[in-house]
């Protein structure tokens, strides 16, 4: 008998130490422009998330979970690396801050590391199926060098660049409209003189030589095409969906692409439900234009947008339903969350609001530092590993997640400075403070804020270095430009900074001065200390107080030379410039 039993304690012991050996799976949930005032659990009774608000119940919610740009391509950068969007040269110190075209030659560098590629490395299957928006091609149409296949993932199904108005016909352009406008008038000009010239020529007026009629022919041939091919065929060109590194729809049908999307992702599960997997689920909700789905449309009380996100709330909830109809719920670290705050500025007079809702938050989409454009939805769902229905109030950052990652891979291997901080700790209960000491807001390449969290108080402070201007004056966001800039007449410089105390003020609406907080003094010289110490982990150019991007050591992947279209790195089913393909939708039967 006492054999016996030290056999049953034995085998018992290797079974236990089986389970906690056993590399637990990743489920990364990622939405497009969703405000955190837009989600049930973070204090919306209005729209219903019964399935995010679930997660949430049974897990741990954050917050002050804090994006490291209020854009998407800056965003995800820092997501997917764990360190500021600057460091990879994902960041714009000029006019445009993110991808416009998946033709141009700009994108996560080759060189850098995702969470991805590390995981791969310790034996996962790594899955994206979504947006990736970070680029493609750099010298040619096949080198693939920005794809999520050449920076870790296995598996790749989605929208290699985004969804924007320009895929659905009739609902505009957000691709440098004011550019498009001058070109078309030009073409419209010079075909109008052409005409005229024809005219006078024909009509014995003047004496028009024929070879000047050639040229403005050829002229006005050229100006049509140079407005036309890039900016006309923008369906075409942006709209796409690969798999893998294959074009397999362009343009794509958007009316049926969260169906697909829901689809790949719940197959990649079941597909790798028996070995350690990955999938960051990066959704094309909420970002315009926004979907009419037959079985949600009119169905929320707050319009198309509603309608949308109750929508996303389903597909969340298939998700996490297929997670547990699997077993492998108590194996399976799941994360929801937004890549920054909901976009204000966005409406018409027939849809009405197609932005999100930031809550109390002041500020949204392209801000800068503003709370309403960087705070998003934080929540993790683990049964067994973390609490269910722990709130964590501490500063937190999307560039946690990288380092979060690599801990419960049991990655030890050196790494490249990062800048965020493994998660679990607090996730378990066993840190009450974030490492988060100090934190730093970019609007595009330009240090815009910072906050301070003091170890002997609750305070978080935030100062802004420069904000941007709102119009008209006294709006709450650029309603001219639809996205706030964040250079020249664009912004507004304050010297001393602008000071707020988040824990006291979330609204950032009551500035701080020396009268109403005694600690100021303090607070700016600390924040401006731990402002130089940041800089110095930056490549910055000799003589310079400003953190750069320097040629010879970060490729700045933001330039107008990298942004705009070149035809020899569009992506193309079929013949350049006869793209054109449909997937078979069979697949999905």
């Amino acid at each position: 008998m006492l054999a016996l039993l030290f056999l049953l304690l034995a085998s018992g012991s290797d079974v236990i130490g089986e389970v906690e050996d056993k590399k637990p799976n990743f489920v990364l949930m990622m939405v497009d422009d969703l405000g955190i005032g837009d989600v049930g659990c973070y204090g919306n009774d209005t729209i219903r998330t019964p399935n995010i608000d679930r997660l949430a119940s049974e897990g741990v919610k954050l917050t002050q979970y804090i994006a490291a740009a209020p854009l998407c391509t800056p965003s995800r950068a820092a997501v997917m690396t764990g360190r500021y969007p600057l460091r990879s040269g994902m960041a714009s110190t000029g006019r445009v801050q993110v991808l416009l075209f998946l033709g141009g030659s700009g994108g996560l560098p080759p060189n850098e590391t995702t969470f991805a590629k590390r995981l791969q490395q310790h034996g996962y299957t790594t899955g994206l199926v979504g947006k990736w928006h970070l680029g493609v091609n750099c010298e040619s149409r096949g080198d693939h060098c920005h794809h999520p296949n050449q920076h870790g993932f296995s598996y790749f199904y989605g929208l290699p660049f985004t969804l924007f108005n320009d895929c659905v016909p009739g609902e505009g352009s957000d691709v440098l409209v004011d550019i498009q406008l001058a070109l078309q008038h030009l073409t419209l000009l010079l075909g109008l003189g052409l005409l005229t010239m024809v005219c006078v020529r024909l009509c014995g007026l003047l004496e028009v030589r024929l070879w000047l009629l050639v040229l403005l022919f050829f002229v006005s041939i050229v100006a049509a095409a140079v407005w036309y091919v890039p900016f006309g065929l923008l369906q075409t060109w942006n709209c796409i969906i690969m798999r893998n590194q294959d074009v397999i729809e362009q343009p794509m049908t958007v009316e049926t692409l969260p169906q697909r999307l829901l689809a790949e992702a719940q197959s990649f599960i079941k597909r790798n439900a028996d070995r350690p997997f990955l999938l960051f689920f990066s959704l094309a909700h909420i970002h315009t234009p926004l979907f009419t789905t037959p079985a949600f449309a009119g169905k929320s009380r707050h319009g198309r947008y509603g309608d949308n996100l109750e929508e996303l709330d389903w597909i969340i909830g298939k998700i996490t339903e297929t997670v547990d109809s699997l077993g492998l719920a108590n194996n399976t670290f799941m994360h929801f969350t937004s890549d920054h705050g909901g976009h204000l500025e966005d409406s018409d007079s027939l849809i009405g609001q197609k932005g999100g809702w930031n809550s109390i938050y002041k500020g949204g989409k392209a801000m800068g530092g503003w709370e309403g454009g960087i705070r998003v939805p934080g929540i993790f769902r683990w049964p067994g590993r973390l609490a269910a229905g722990k709130v964590v109030d501490e500063p937190t950052s999307l560039m946690d997640l990288y380092p979060t990652l690599k801990y419960l891979a049991k990655d030890t291997q050196p790494d490249r400075y990062l800048d965020g901080y493994n998660l679990m700790p607090l996730l378990e209960g066993k840190a009450a403070r974030s490492k988060h000491k100090f934190m730093f807001h970019y609007c595009g390449g330009y240090l815009n804020a910072a906050r301070w969290h003091p170890p002997d108080s609750n305070s978080i402070f935030k100062v802004h270095f420069f904000t941007p201007n709102f119009f008209p004056p006294g709006a709450g966001g650029c309603y001219d430009t639809k996205v706030c800039l964040c250079h020249g007449q664009h912004v507004t410089q304050h010297n001393p900074p602008l000071l707020y105390d988040l824990f006291h003020d979330p609204s950032e609406f009551r500035q701080l001065t020396p009268e109403t907080e005694p600690r100021y003094a303090e607070i700016l010289q600390q924040i401006a200390k731990a402002v130089e110490k940041h800089k110095s982990t930056f490549p910055s150019k000799e003589g310079s107080d400003e953190i750069q991007v320097q040629p010879n050591t970060i490729q700045n992947q933001m330039s107008w030379e990298k942004i705009l279209w070149r035809p020899w790195l569009q992506p193309c089913c079929g013949t350049f410039p006869f793209c054109g393909c449909k997937e078979d939708k069979n697949i999905y039967k």
